[in-house]
């Protein structure tokens, strides 16, 4: 009998330990989560095949008393004593944050909310903090500079101060000294250069690009002119759908209008690409002051240097966006 009962506590300590049939199962240990909460879970969620044994394995060992909040993967088979070692160890399975272009705050904000265990109103409210910026050298306006699309390795349970601190160690091994100096031949800092570099990236996606129209944006700021920059408008109306800009939105009262105010908006319109950066950094040195795009639609611009010129080549890709418009009008059913 004694044998027959070591034989069973042995398989049931040793053998498989969970309940579920897929290969692996998340556990989300919340902070400030506590042992009767824990044990709710596993059982609702049916992570464990026998609860009451993990019960008293948790207690004996003094798991109970100190639950260490995370992230961690259960693989199906797992016994309870491996499982009750990597939760008492603290050993989590890490989150990938895949940050692309965005263009809010909020969006960081709901990105961050949908894969961490803080939500998108305490990373808005970081992000709108000053106090909490300044150790960056960053306020409100410019706390997206430091933001890049790349992707990052952070636990679950990652407070939003701990992701950006890890978001911001990326900026910095991006800025090197060669890049700063770039940045201050085209009267630029690091600052200045990630917001031109957001406008670039909403105004287009061809790399050949790029540079030229960085380079538009540098002749006009050095000549004192306004940038006219018709994302900052889509921005300032938060509408990034509109395909044309009339007249009407360029009265839009916002510090992000740069047909109204001089000089680069307050911060950001978007994330833009490393190579989006670089661009503005080694922008060539031109005479163009416009820049509109094809009327072949093939997502290149034509550069003017005089303004006669441009509204030439303007006038040409509103008659194509014209003909685009009343062959899809007359398409419709």
């Amino acid at each position: 009998m004694l044998v027959l009962i070591a034989a069973l506590a042995g398989y049931v300590l040793l053998g498989p330990g969970t309940a579920f049939r897929s290969e692996r199962r998340f556990l989300l240990v919340r902070t400030g989560m506590e042992f009767p909460q824990l044990m709710d879970l596993l059982e609702t969620d049916s992570l464990v095949a026998h609860p009451f044994v993990f019960r008293w394995l948790a207690k004996r060992t003094g798991y109970a008393a100190d639950i260490k909040a995370g992230r961690y993967e259960i693989r199906q088979g797992t016994n309870l004593i491996n499982l009750l070692r990597a939760l008492a160890h603290g050993h989590q399975t890490p989150v990938t944050l895949v940050i692309t272009k965005l263009r809010t705050k909020e969006d960081f904000a709901s990105l961050v909310g949908r894969k961490f265990e803080c939500d998108s109103m305490s990373v808005v409210g970081f992000l709108e903090n000053n106090d909490s910026l300044r150790r960056f050298g960053l306020d409100s306006n410019t706390a997206m500079t430091a933001i890049f699309p790349n992707s990052f390795s952070l636990f679950w349970n990652s407070t939003a101060s701990r992701i950006y601190r890890k978001i911001y160690a990326y900026y910095l091994a991006y800025w090197t000294p060669e890049r700063r100096e770039s940045a201050r031949r085209q009267s630029l800092d690091p600052t200045s250069a990630y917001i031109l570099a957001s406008i670039v990236e909403e105004e287009t996606t061809e790399a050949g690009d790029k540079g030229k129209i960085a380079s538009v944006y540098l002749n006009r700021m050095a000549r004192g002119m306004k940038l006219s920059a018709d994302p900052t408008v889509k921005f300032a109306l938060r509408n990034f759908s509109l395909k044309r800009i009339y007249d009407k939105y360029l009265e839009t009262e916002s510090p992000y209008n740069t047909y109204q105010h001089p000089g680069l908006p307050p911060g950001p319109i978007c994330t833009p690409s490393e190579s989006t950066v670089d661009a503005v950094l080694s922008a060539p040195s031109t005479n163009y002051l416009y820049f509109v795009a094809k009327p072949d639609f093939s997502g290149y611009s034509n550069f003017s240097e005089t303004y006669p010129q441009h509204l030439a080549f303007a006038k040409a890709y509103q008659q194509a966006l014209d003909r685009e418009a009343k062959t899809s009008s007359s398409a419709s059913p």
